[in-house]
């Protein structure tokens, strides 16, 4: 049994082999990719209307800020993370509570911040 046995993620990330890397390293964890998107009008339809549990998201998708997925994210009430080799100053002050992963990172970098935001997600629908 893995960690993570049927959240289905989307990603979004721009760059194939990181993409990838990524696929694999969820796949290990127990997650289901149900969409890997490279740019932002793409994520952004997916976004609003597709069904998953969590998504990871590149901060800088081909020179476009990410940020309008993370709007639409926000507005559904599904959890999410960032992704980027700019660390956290890179993310505008709206979505600093969320987690940053710092490019390059580990399996076991990625799989603690999956868990910080899925439980940081579900303690927020706690609170009143």
């Amino acid at each position: 049994m893995t960690l993570f046995a049927g959240i289905k993620v989307l990603l979004v990330e721009d760059e194939g082999t990181v993409a990838m890397l990524i696929e694999e390293m969820l796949e290990e964890l127990g997650c289901e990719v149900v969409a890997s998107v490279p740019r932002l009008a793409r994520a952004r339809e997916v976004a609003s209307t597709a069904q998953f549990d969590l998504a990871i998201l590149d901060v800088n998708l081909a020179g476009e800020r990410v940020f309008p997925v993370a709007e639409i994210l926000r507005d559904r009430k599904i959890p999410f993370l960032f992704s980027t080799g700019y660390g956290a100053s890179g993310v505008p002050a709206e979505f600093a509570r969320y987690p940053v992963l710092h490019k390059p990172f580990s399996e076991s970098e990625l799989q603690l911040k999956i868990a910080l935001t899925l439980n940081h997600q579900s303690l927020s629908k706690e609170q009143p």
